[in-house]
């Protein structure tokens, strides 16, 4: 299992993603020692959402087609209602999300994101969160939702809220230097 300070992370965001939701993870895990590109379906800059109008613009350093889930060792998807609403309906990025949970790193999901997990058919059986707006649309799909700031069910991370930040980059790094493969054995 690589250290934080040698993993390699992407962010997989459009524009309307939740600004804190993005720039917590991507400083908290540079600031770990991990190497985190932005990715995002084309070059130049993304721009966030912040709590009720447009925030921050964030370079981004990769697009989807430019990369493979082999090249990462976790990939984490910030929420806010039009990033992953228009993710999920880009084949593209939802592919790429299921071809990467399929190499069993972790994927992390926060607020809307796991509507991104819906629509890669990776909640049915699993236990996880949202935010609470979508969780009747969780617990449609299968997952069995819980009202935690952060759960993990294997190599599946997610999360409610910007309050749960602390808690869900605490779990990614956890789970990058090993805790998926610890956890699943627990389990």
């Amino acid at each position: 299992m690589p250290s934080i300070k040698q993993a390699r992370i992407a962010i997989l965001a459009t524009d309307g993603f939740e600004q804190s939701e993005l720039e917590v993870p991507l400083k908290k895990l540079r600031d770990a020692g991990a190497t985190v590109d932005v990715v995002s379906l084309e070059k130049g800059e993304i721009k966030g959402w912040d709590e009720k109008d447009w925030g921050n613009k964030v370079s981004v350093d990769k697009t989807l087609s430019e990369i493979t889930p082999d090249q990462y060792d976790a990939l984490v998807l910030p929420g806010g209602q039009i990033n992953p609403d228009t993710l999920r309906a880009e084949k593209s990025a939802v592919d790429f999300i299921k071809s990467f949970y399929g190499t069993g790193k972790p994927l992390a999901a926060i607020c809307h994101a796991p509507w991104l997990l819906i629509e890669a058919g990776l909640v049915k059986g699993k236990r996880a969160t949202s935010y609470k707006s979508i969780k009747t649309d969780m617990i449609n799909a299968g997952a069995n939702w819980e009202d935690k700031m952060t759960v993990q069910d294997g190599n599946l991370i997610t999360a409610r809220k910007p309050d749960d930040l602390e808690s869900f980059v605490s779990t990614i790094i956890e789970a990058v230097e090993g805790g998926v493969a610890q956890r699943s054995a627990a389990e």
